[in-house]
């Protein structure tokens, strides 16, 4: 799936406990973040469209606390964590806990966002980079099998929409 744009999230394994996805969006960096960053424009684009995004709570600074559910038909998704660093319109790294995995809290993985893009006006663009760290292969191969390169696409070709939406 691609955004509205024509632009396509690219996955990469940088390391053997790594999971890097690059995207570039037709819209600031800065309406990016504040998509990523404010519990309105997160309901609007987190479930890719699939499901009802039930909780957006979010809380973008040092020690703060996040927390996603997502119900759809027949499942209900729970993700939680804390924001470890915030540089507002740059870069947030914060942990990232599946609620319903088994031993979850012990599998946290971390991940950093980078918001890169220059300008303000119409037209401008952006690139958001996403390094999710592990604690095994093992655990970052389930992940990729688990459908999220996919889940990612249709969720970050909304967010592209949103951002557009907050000019």
């Amino acid at each position: 799936m691609t955004g509205t744009t024509g632009t396509r999230a690219v996955v990469t394994l940088p390391t053997d406990t790594s999971i890097l996805v690059t995207r570039g969006f037709a819209a600031p960096s800065h309406l990016v973040y504040r998509a990523c960053t404010e519990p309105g424009p997160v309901r609007r684009w987190w479930s890719g469209g699939t499901a009802e995004v039930r909780v957006a709570d979010v809380e973008p600074r040092v020690g703060g606390r996040w927390r996603i559910v997502v119900a759809g038909d027949g499942y209900v998704v729970g993700l939680h964590g804390e924001y470890r660093e915030v540089v507002p319109g740059a870069r947030i790294v914060r942990t990232e806990v599946d609620e319903g995995a088994p031993d979850a809290q012990a599998h946290a993985a971390l991940c950093t966002y980078t918001f890169t893009g220059t300008g303000t006006g119409t037209g401008d663009r952006s690139t958001v980079s996403l390094l999710t760290a592990l604690r095994t292969r093992d655990q970052r191969d389930a992940l990729l099998e688990s459908g999220m390169a996919e889940g990612l696409q249709a969720s970050w070709d909304l967010l592209e929409q949103v951002a557009l939406s907050l000019r």
